[in-house]
């Protein structure tokens, strides 16, 4: 799949417009859940062209599974640029590079995403910054929605969950602690099916709130729609999941730094 999305990038995807290749960027991104037996169930009755979707992030398929129903330019860690194939590839899906500790470089990030946004493109971020085993939510770094509203354009909280036919939550798609993708990768293609829900949430942002106010209602509406313990509150086990515990969160390639002035 990695080799089929190279070469449509190199041979297709600069002889194409915008919505070709978008559309391109979806069907690769439904064939590799496919293969990796991973069915998608998307409730968009929210979504609406033009925002910044914000997301709780779990395991390195997320950006999947969101290009399966929402494709977008991630924002993203300016390491990953330079990373073999899946920096190239990144690029090519005008992802967003942000760059650490500099604001200069943030009013830039600014204008870039503003102008995605006012395009029609929705631009994705995962304002926790790094992954859980999808059991809780971490901080959620408030400057990262700052373009949006800034832009004036809504901030749409997406939920990502992921389940085992049987109806419990799935641990299986983890990529947080020590966990490497050999590891991840072999645990999904142990399960015969698994299921992602994408669950959308009512737009914020629109009547005047700050960047915090945001974050914290973001958190708030994401944890309710995927079935987690309520920010704030004491941990608790989260619905459908025998017995899961704390996880130590770490980054993956579509981590999202916390700019100099996060919240």
């Amino acid at each position: 799949m990695i080799v089929s999305g190279v070469l449509g990038a190199l041979c297709i995807f600069p002889l194409s417009n915008e919505k070709v290749r978008l559309r391109l960027l979806t069907a690769w991104s439904v064939a590799l859940l496919k293969g990796l037996g991973i069915q998608v169930d998307a409730d968009l009755r929210h979504a609406t062209p033009g925002v910044l979707v914000v997301a709780n992030h779990i395991s390195w398929i997320d950006i999947f599974v969101i290009n399966a129903v929402l494709p977008s330019a991630f924002i993203s860690k300016e390491e990953v640029r330079h990373w073999p194939i899946f920096g190239w590839l990144a690029t090519k899906n005008d992802t967003v590079f942000l760059r650490r500790g500099s604001r200069g470089h943030a009013r830039i990030i600014n204008q870039q995403i503003g102008q995605l946004l006012a395009d029609g493109r929705d631009v994705a971020v995962f304002p926790e910054g790094t992954t859980t085993d999808g059991t809780h939510l971490l901080h959620f770094h408030a400057a990262l929605l700052q373009p949006a509203l800034l832009a004036k354009h809504p901030v749409l909280p997406v939920a990502l969950s992921y389940w085992e036919p049987d109806g419990q939550r799935s641990l299986a798609p983890r990529y947080d602690g020590d966990i490497s993708l050999g590891q991840c990768l072999a645990t999904i293609l142990g399960r015969k099916r698994l299921i992602a829900k994408l669950v959308t949430t009512p737009p914020l942002g629109l009547n005047g709130e700050d960047r915090r106010q945001v974050a914290t209602e973001a958190r708030l509406a994401i944890a309710l729609a995927a079935g987690l313990p309520q920010p704030n509150n004491p941990p608790e086990r989260p619905a459908g999941l025998p017995g899961a515990g704390q996880s130590v969160g770490r980054p993956t390639s579509s981590q999202c730094p916390a700019p100099v002035d996060s919240a």
